[in-house]
C-alpha cells in the first residue's frame, strides 16, 4: 500500500495548523481552502480585483512550504507584512504576490500552483470555489434575529448563529477541488473557526455533496478554545450540532476532540451520529487556543491508517 492522500478543508490559522501536522505523515496533501475572508489586505485586494481572497490561501502555501532555506525564506517573504504611511500598509507579500499572478495568468489555480513551485511545496494548495463568496448568518440576539453579512461581520457578531448562507449560491468550483476530495484516502475536517471557515464548505453544493461522499473518509477535528469570537458562550457538541444542521446527510469516521472537552453531551451527540469520538491531550502546553502539532500529527498518522483500513478498530 503506498502513502496516503489526504485532502485538509478549513481557513486560516486552524488549516495551519492541521497542514503543519501532515507534513511528513501522508505522500500527498492537497488543502482546500475556504475564499470567504473580507477583511484586512485580502479584503482590500477583493474590493478592487475580481478574485477570491487570497489570505487564507497565502497561510496553506507557507504551511506547506519545503523545510529547507529556500522554503522557509520564501515562506517568511510571504507572510510579510508592510507597516507604511501609504496605501501598502497592512498588506502582506504573499497575498500581492498571488493576485498578481492570478491577474497575469488568467487562471485562480494555476497562480497558486506557480507559487507552491516557487515555495517548493509538499503538497497543493486548492480553493473551495474559483469565486469570492460572501458570507452571511442569521444572528440570535436579545432583540430577536439579525441577519449579518461579512466573514469579519460573521465572525464577530454578539449572539449565536442560527442560520448560514452564502453568495452566490453555487459559486464556480474547480475540477481539481473534486478531483481530490473524490481521489483522497482520507480527509480532514477542522480544526478553524467554525462557521466561516469549516461550515462554509458545506455551503458550496458541489462540495458538501463530495464530502458526504467523502464521509467515511473523514475526520472531523474540533476547536481547543473555550472561548471565541464566533462561538462564544457555546462548546464542541454545539459546534457539532450546527454542522449536523447545515449538512445533515455528512457523517464522518471519526470525531477528533481534546480532552478538556470531553463531556457526555459530545459523547452521545456523536454516538448518535455514528462516528467514532478520539479524545486526546490535543492542546498547545504554551496556549489555550492552539493544538499542539507533533500531537496532532501522532493521531493524524493513526486515524488516518484506520480509516484506510476500513474502520477496523472498535469504536
Amino acid at each position: 500500500m503506498t502513502g496516503p492522500h489526504v485532502v485538509a478543508l478549513g481557513g486560516g490559522h486552524g488549516l495551519y495548523a492541521s497542514l503543519t501536522a501532515l507534513r511528513g505523515a501522508c505522500e500527498v496533501i492537497t488543502a482546500i481552502v475556504t475564499v470567504a475572508d473580507d477583511g484586512g489586505s485580502s479584503g482590500r485586494i477583493r474590493a478592487e480585483m475580481p478574485v477570491p481572497p487570497p489570505g487564507d490561501l497565502r497561510m496553506a502555501l507557507s504551511a506547506l512550504c519545503e523545510d529547507t532555506e529556500w522554503g522557509r525564506t520564501w515562506r517568511d517573504v510571504l507572510q510579510w507584512r508592510f507597516h507604511t504611511t501609504g496605501s501598502l500598509d497592512g498588506h502582506t507579500v504573499g497575498n500581492v504576490l498571488i493576485a498578481g499572478l492570478w491577474d497575469r495568468t488568467g487562471g485562480i489555480v494555476e497562480g497558486l500552483d506557480w507559487v507552491a513551485r516557487l515555495l517548493r511545496c509538499e503538497g497543493r494548495v486548492l480553493p473551495v470555489s474559483t469565486e469570492p463568496i460572501v458570507v452571511s448568518a442569521d444572528v440570535e440576539t436579545a432583540h430577536g434575529l439579525d441577519r449579518v453579512v461579512g466573514q469579519v461581520a460573521v465572525a464577530t457578531a454578539e449572539g449565536r448563529v442560527r442560520g448560514l448562507a452564502l453568495t452566490p449560491s453555487d459559486p464556480a468550483v474547480p475540477a481539481a477541488t473534486l478531483e481530490a476530495l473524490a481521489d483522497a484516502d482520507a480527509v480532514i475536517l477542522g480544526p478553524g473557526s467554525w462557521y466561516t471557515s469549516v461550515l462554509t464548505h458545506f455551503l458550496v453544493p458541489r462540495v458538501a455533496a463530495a464530502l458526504v461522499e467523502a464521509g467515511p473518509r473523514t475526520v472531523l477535528t474540533l476547536n481547543i478554545a473555550h472561548e471565541d469570537e464566533e462561538t462564544a458562550g457555546t462548546d464542541r457538541v454545539d459546534d457539532v450540532r450546527a454542522l449536523r444542521q447545515v449538512a445533515p446527510d455528512f457523517v464522518p469516521a471519526a470525531v477528533l476532540v481534546d480532552e478538556r472537552h470531553d463531556e457526555p453531551d459530545l459523547r452521545r451527540e456523536v454516538e448518535q451520529w455514528g462516528a467514532r469520538l478520539v479524545v486526546a491531550p490535543l492542546r498547545a502546553a504554551d496556549a489555550v487556543d492552539r493544538h499542539d502539532v507533533a500531537r496532532l500529527r501522532e493521531h493524524y498518522q493513526a486515524l488516518v491508517s484506520w480509516v484506510r483500513s476500513g474502520g477496523a478498530i472498535a469504536r
